[in-house]
């Protein structure tokens, strides 16, 4: 029972004890366990495997080998399982289902990433200052403040910026007279969100 609710949840509770990769279900750890005694490696990379079919599936991957095409955008993937996951896209299916909020996902992994929301859990921490983050694109978005690492430029007036959205945002203020916020009090216009609650709360 506990296994089919983590399979559903995305919850990754098994952890493997010589590589910490962590699996959600026994199964899926079991099936990975093979890997660290797997007797057939790959000559390019070293990757060890279990069978002589897995290894033959890996290998599509140095070869550029794509045998399964998408019927509807013609993209081609190394393996069923890649088609078959990259086919919801197209069908809207969403199998993997968060029990908290209802909200739905194409593949367990994000589903998984998700459950951060809920949790707080916060893996991705800064060495810098501890500053948490619950993905890791954020923690490499975060680390600019610290690199001083600025590689948005400003195509209006050559300021920089550490990241996209704050180049966006950049724009949106300064250079844009767009004022799509409205006060549902008095009717005045503004350009962003912010100034538009920082205004109501006056």
């Amino acid at each position: 029972m506990t296994e089919h609710r983590e399979r559903h949840t995305g919850e990754k509770v098994y952890s493997c004890s010589q590589c910490e990769k962590r699996f959600s279900s026994q199964t899926g750890l079991s099936s990975h366990r093979n890997i660290h005694t797997s007797k057939y490696k790959c000559t390019e990379c070293e990757k060890c495997f279990p069978t002589r079919s897995y290894l033959a599936v890996h290998r599509r991957i140095h070869s550029g080998e794509k045998p399964f095409e998408c019927n509807v955008c013609s993209k081609r993937f190394t393996m069923a399982l890649s088609l078959a996951t990259h086919s919801r896209i197209h069908s809207g299916e969403k199998p993997y289902k968060c029990h908290v909020c209802d909200k739905a996902f194409i593949v367990s992994e994000l589903l998984y990433k998700h459950m951060r929301v809920h949790t707080g859990d916060k893996p991705y921490k800064c060495h810098v200052c501890d500053k948490a983050f619950s993905q890791s694109c954020n923690l490499t978005s975060h680390m600019k403040v610290h690199t001083g690492d600025k590689l948005y430029l400003c195509s209006v007036c050559d300021k920089r910026f550490s990241t996209f959205s704050t180049l966006q945002r950049h724009k949106q203020c300064v250079h844009s007279n767009i004022r799509s916020y409205q006060c549902s009090y008095c009717g005045k216009l503004f350009k962003t969100n912010y100034a538009l609650k920082r205004h109501e709360s006056r």
